[in-house]
């Protein structure tokens, strides 16, 4: 079948096109102007890049004509920083969305899969780990756009029967994350050692997250894409905590030698800890994560490794 991949140059877009097309689906990715994707994916007549805005009616009408299967991975803002500008992060994320509901609507579209964030819909925990059915209470402007769009997805499967998944996936690393982007600690932390630079920590170093490796993320997509169960909302993640003082010492563990470190006052919108409980995909979409922490640390950092040597290879 042809799926839609929005954001499939990117980080977890890239991992999942790939993963598409080896399972033997056509792939259209749509992506802004002028991006170079992360990483080489295959030529081939299944492969179909489109660029446009998100934001036009007209770019998400073309964009989803054809494809009976839609994964959303675009985001224009990060945690840190959508509480600089709420209404861009509304203008931006939640307004585009609408514009690809209506279109996918109106296309007969089938199922969209959201990415949505594990890490920020549940706000500070009353509990860990945290399930589905925890609260909601983002304290930044990035998960409240994401709980939005997943209240828009439901509402749209409710008045016209289109179905949907959301993953709130913990905090994704692996090949393809950018440091530059600061879309995460594991990726920005690798980069500072190699370089020689000073690790900078925000806080005392205790703020504890589920770091869950790219590759099972895209496993988790490809399960999704085949379920047709009651749940709609399921937690990604590895399941375990490592605070960042523990991810500094994996690091270490990993390049052989001391890295300077230096530590930040705490952000406003960082929770204490965040931990998923992943019992609803494993019994509902037959899915664990299958990739020790060391072995995905151990690839982000050989291809950090191979990005340094070859920055024309940069996907910025």
């Amino acid at each position: 079948m042809k799926c839609l991949v929005l954001g499939g140059g990117g980080f977890m877009g890239s991992h999942l096109s790939k993963a598409l097309l080896e399972q033997g689906h056509a792939v259209r990715i749509f992506e802004r102007p002028n991006l170079k994707p992360v990483q080489v994916l295959p030529d081939g007549k299944d492969l179909e890049w489109v660029e446009g805005d998100f934001l036009n009616e007209e770019d998400m009408i073309r964009a989803v004509a054809g494809c009976p299967i839609i994964f959303h991975l675009i985001s224009t803002t990060l945690p840190k920083s959508s509480n600089d500008n709420p209404v861009y992060d509304v203008e931006s994320n939640l307004v585009g969305t609408l514009h690809m509901l209506e279109a996918a609507r109106k296309a007969g579209v089938r199922k969209v899969l959201f990415a949505s964030s594990g890490g920020t819909v549940y706000g500070i925990p009353r509990e860990v780990p945290i399930t589905e059915s925890h609260p909601t209470d983002p304290v930044c402007a990035y998960g409240v756009s994401k709980l939005a769009i997943e209240k828009y997805l439901h509402l749209y499967h409710t008045l016209h029967g289109l179905d949907y998944c959301a993953l709130r996936i913990g905090n994704p690393y692996g090949e393809g994350q950018r440091p530059a982007a600061s879309q995460g600690a594991v990726a920005v932390f690798l980069n500072q050692a190699l370089n020689n630079e000073v690790v900078e920590i925000w806080g005392d170093g205790t703020v504890t997250r589920d770091f869950i490796y790219v590759g099972d993320v895209t496993s988790a997509f490809l399960k999704a894409m085949t379920y047709s169960g009651e749940h709609r909302v399921f937690n990604v993640g590895a399941g375990e905590g490592r605070s960042l003082n523990q991810l500094f010492g994996a690091i270490e563990s990993l390049v052989g030698r001391p890295v300077a470190r230096r530590y930040l006052p705490a952000r406003g919108f960082d929770v204490p800890t965040n931990i998923l409980d992943i019992a609803r995909a494993r019994a509902f979409l037959d899915w664990q994560p299958e990739t020790p922490f060391h072995d995905g640390l151990m690839r982000t950092f050989k291809w950090l490794e191979n990005r340094k040597r070859h920055p024309e290879t940069r996907g910025e």
